[in-house]
């Protein structure tokens, strides 16, 4: 079925195809993309546009001598099957497989790990300068999508690349469909121009015939400017000092072999723009590129069929909530750092556009300004991933915190998050979150407590955190009003004895499993920030050992702020700290990642069982 691919193991097999045979090997590995994704999840659509790049960059360049950065991975899928892990895709993102982003440790040919945005630019240049100053050959790649252009790091990349004159080729994938019209026939006639070495030379050349008379080089240079101005988008990445080369069809693999040929011969900077599509090659993904982005298994022939859900995910309890309490409150405004339908907030896009932003892969300037919002008499409601949040830290204390503004962030995936391993995972939140004067951070048991929380939230004037989990809760019903709880107090939610269990947020559902096993008693803790002080010191006095439960790191966690509870009012109680471990959480199932770290009904019983030294069947 596979004539061609199934002899590609790497890239040295792949130079050794004629350029003729290149063409039917884009068309066997789209064919292969959606068998074994349609097997395994994962994502499709992004991949399936970045076949012919792909193939052409591991043709043209001498990889891994020479570095590509991927940035994100979602692309990266044609990588992985050219470089000697096709038969691995099979166990794609799943426990002890390969991941679905690049890895240094899977592949050599995985120069730099990327699960979060705009980083290529500056890795890749990174290593572009470090072969200059050894003195080597090897060129730097930056693959970076135009989404990912939304991000500052990309920016601040392009600004320090252009004055440093490194042998950097940065290249835009551009799939937004509605600039497509541009590339054709004259743009990529053009493209191969410029980017050939004739052009480069005439124009070193004539730079330095003009230097000793400055009017007319200002002159040619604008003229120059002018005239690519004329047939290209922008002369904005000239003005970084990079020579832009495009747009051309991502998508035509002899425009991009010729294109990428002349680019490697040159020096410096330079900046190649292409078009592609997401999608491309199955029709159904080409049609609704968004719903096939990121997919579980599917049939092919059909495609992706919905499934009513049991009940609830934590996500549509948000959105609903951030829709009720907008009807309520016309201050309310949401923002997101590009992830609308990813949090939850498709439905208040469209019924209250006006109030509704998305800034683009850019959690630093969501943070600050929501802060501008705030000051306003806005209340910014920030809906972000908790893996995300990490790349706004400082903008969280020192535009909202130490001003006091109320912004409410409502923190998505907390915990492990399954498939996409640890550069999505939300494990450090409660930790980072908790050590900020005039922070208030919560964490909802289930789906009618989530929405309780965000109501509480908003009705404080500080900056308040609602930190949930991927996916569905325990299945509770939703009460629909919107009411408040206590800040700072817990509830007691079995009575047992010996030990006493404190949960915070979705390990309360495992602390009750494991309770009726042992009949311990059971806390749902509610706020990590104010803690629940009297409950704690109550639970303390009454019980021979306290367990803290938490879905994130051990360190500087929930139960690190029980033990300083402890230990200021000088209570000197066994303590068990049951959490997310010191290392790194690698990608597969959720509930057997929790089953791995120990911390589902058997994992607690035992850990409570080999402190106690009892005998628990």
């Amino acid at each position: 079925m596979y004539s061609l691919l199934n002899t590609i193991n790497s890239p040295d097999d792949l130079r050794s195809l004629e350029r003729e045979q290149l063409p039917q090997l884009a068309s066997e590995v789209r064919e292969f993309l959606v068998e074994s994704v349609s097997k395994t999840g994962g994502h499709l659509s992004s991949n399936l546009g970045t076949v012919e790049l792909t193939i052409a960059l591991h043709y043209i360049f001498d990889t891994p001598s020479d570095r590509v950065v991927w940035d994100v991975g979602h692309q990266t899928y044609t990588h992985k099957i050219l470089t000697g892990r096709r038969e691995a895709m099979s166990a794609l993102r799943m426990k002890g497989g390969i991941a679905g982003f690049p890895k240094r440790d899977e592949s050599v040919y995985d120069t730099f790990g990327t699960g979060h945005s705009s980083t290529s630019i500056s890795a890749a240049l990174g290593m572009a300068t470090a072969a200059k100053l050894s003195g080597s050959e090897a060129r730097a790649v930056a693959v970076i999508g135009d989404g990912a252009m939304t991000g500052g790091m990309a920016f601040e990349a392009l600004n320090n690349a252009g004055p440093m004159d490194a042998n950097l080729l940065v290249i835009l994938n551009d799939n937004d469909m509605s600039i497509s019209r541009p590339v054709g026939a004259l743009n990529n006639y053009l493209a191969k121009l410029m980017s050939g070495r004739f052009y480069a030379a005439m124009r070193r050349g004539s730079e330095k015939m003009l230097k000793g008379m400055p009017p007319m080089l200002e002159f040619a240079k604008r003229a120059e400017e002018h005239v690519k101005g004329m047939v290209t988008p922008s002369t904005l990445f000239e003005e970084f000092g990079f020579n832009y080369i495009g747009p051309i069809d991502g998508h035509d693999i002899n425009v991009l072999l010729d294109t990428l040929s002349n680019i490697r011969k040159l020096e410096g900077p330079q900046f190649l723009h292409i078009v592609t599509q997401k999608g491309k090659g199955y029709a159904l993904a080409e049609e609704d590129c968004l719903l096939y982005h990121g997919v579980s298994k599917f049939d092919r022939t059909s495609g992706i069929v919905s499934k009513p859900a049991s009940h609830k995910t934590y996500t549509q309890v948000f959105g609903e909530w951030l829709c009720d309490m907008a009807a309520q409150d016309d201050k309310l405004v949401g923002i997101t750092p590009a992830m609308c339908e990813g949090s939850g907030m498709q439905d208040f896009a469209e019924r209250f556009p006006q109030r509704y932003f998305d800034v683009g892969i850019a959690e630093q300037h969501a943070l600050t300004f929501a802060a501008g919002l705030a000051c306003e008499g806005y209340k910014p409601v920030v809906a972000i991933y908790s893996t995300f949040l990490q790349r706004a830290y400082d903008q969280l204390i020192h535009d909202i915190a130490i001003q006091n503004l109320p912004v409410i962030l409502a923190i998505d995936r907390g915990g492990l998050v399954g498939a996409d391993g640890a550069t999505h995972a939300g494990s450090f939140d409660l930790s980072f979150l908790r050590c900020i004067p005039n922070m208030t951070v919560m964490a909802p048991a289930d789906e009618n407590e989530c929405r309780q929380m965000l109501t509480t939230a908003y009705r404080m004037n500080t900056p308040t955190a609602v930190r949930y989990p991927r996916g569905t809760g325990a299945g509770v019903q939703v009460d629909f009003a919107l009411q408040a709880l206590p800040v700072g107090q817990g509830e007691l939610r079995r009575q047992g004895r010996g030990v006493a269990m404190l949960a915070f947020g979705s390990m309360l559902t495992p602390a009750l499993q494991a309770a009726e096993q042992i009949d311990a008693s059971v806390a749902n803790m509610r706020f990590v920030k104010p803690l629940d002080e009297a409950l704690v010191l109550r639970l303390a006095r009454e019980h021979d050992l306290l367990v803290t439960l938490e879905e994130n790191t051990i360190q500087g966690g929930a139960g690190s702020a029980v033990a300083e509870c402890l230990a200021a009012h000088g209570m000197a109680v066994p303590l068990l700290h049951l959490g997310l471990p010191d290392y790194f959480v690698e990608q597969g199932e959720h509930k057997v990642l929790l089953a791995d770290c120990g911390l589902d009904a058997a994992g607690i019983v035992q850990s409570i069982g080999a402190v106690t030294s009892r005998k628990i069947s």
